[in-house]
């Protein structure tokens, strides 16, 4: 029998041909022309080409949906660099890389120049932070997993989530129908960590996982007891944090499955204080919130 392995796989790949996301960056370009393209009647229709670069060092994150806006504006595009690439233009004597080359008519080039740049640029900036915190954890010796969160910019959660796998970090759950969530107002809502727990399994089905989330080391107890697939151990202190995961793991040890998460304020300069082996999964918003963007600019190329 012969086993297929795709010797190439892309995460381009976990886009559909046909979903939302492609109406999504129509709406986004009539939102950029709402009316008169006065620069497009400028500079007319002669077919041309323009340069694609990055400026600042990163991870390159985006394209697929930078290469929709071209591809909805008639344009050919070809990526010279493949996504995922960490970037380094500041070690060029240039101070910028070539990523892509984009031709043809010349007013829709720069139809789509702002907007693309824009994506590009956001995804990237999400990439690279994703990809300098699961460095810096690895560098500590921590081999669980770093996630980021539902604290995602309205509208653009698919971006931000796609760009946080391309940075190389688990992106956590979707949406409120990926994984039954029951955070302090669900429980306080119920009566009790139990009561939710119990409420959830009737609706999960064998393939959804219920996460509690909890404020101390009694309710981690409680939610590991009624079958909580993962306990999340909500704003705790670094010591207090270490102390409580290393006893939960040994008294449940051999006793109940779950997986011990930590959230809650974690970033590029304060993680070495968290991180510890009986943490299964750190998450954080860190990696999405606040972070910068990586610097591209799409130029014509000039014949003089």
């Amino acid at each position: 029998m012969t086993t297929f392995k795709n010797p190439n796989p892309k995460f381009e790949h976990l886009l559909p041909k046909s979903a939302g996301w492609k109406q999504t960056i129509t709406s986004w370009l009539q939102e950029d022309i709402p009316a008169f393209d006065y620069g497009g009647y400028v500079v007319g229709d002669n077919l041309q080409s323009a340069t694609l670069y990055c400026k600042s060092d990163g991870v390159l994150a985006g394209v697929p949906f930078a290469k929709e806006v071209y591809e909805q504006c008639g344009l050919k595009v070809e990526w010279l660099i493949e996504e995922g690439t960490y970037l380094k233009p500041s070690e060029t004597e240039s101070g910028r890389i070539k990523v892509a080359l984009v031709s043809g008519p010349v007013k829709d080039i720069l139809q789509a120049e702002r907007l693309s740049l824009n994506i590009i640029s956001r995804c990237s900036g999400i990439a690279t932070q994703s990809h300098r915190t699961i460095e810096l954890a690895r560098k500590s010796g921590y081999k669980g997993i770093i996630a980021g969160t539902r604290k995602t910019t309205p509208g653009l959660r698919l971006l931000e989530k796609y760009s946080m796998l391309v940075g190389g970090i688990d992106p956590h759950r979707n949406d409120l129908s990926s994984m039954i969530m029951l955070k302090d107002n669900h429980i306080w809502a119920t009566g009790s960590i139990t009561k939710a727990v119990e409420s959830a399994k009737r609706v999960a089905g064998f393939s959804t996982k219920i996460e509690v989330e909890v404020q101390n080391e009694d309710e981690a107890n409680e939610a590991i007891e009624v079958g909580a697939d993962i306990v999340m151990l909500d704003n705790f202190t670094g010591d207090e944090l270490q102390a409580v995961a290393k006893r939960l793991k040994s008294k449940w040890d051999g006793k109940k499955i779950f997986l011990l998460e930590c959230s809650g304020g974690l970033t590029l300069q304060n993680i070495g204080e968290f991180l510890c082996k009986d943490i299964d999964i750190y998450s954080t918003s860190s990696v999405h919130q606040g972070c910068g963007i990586i610097d591209f600019s799409l130029k014509i190329n000039r014949k003089d």
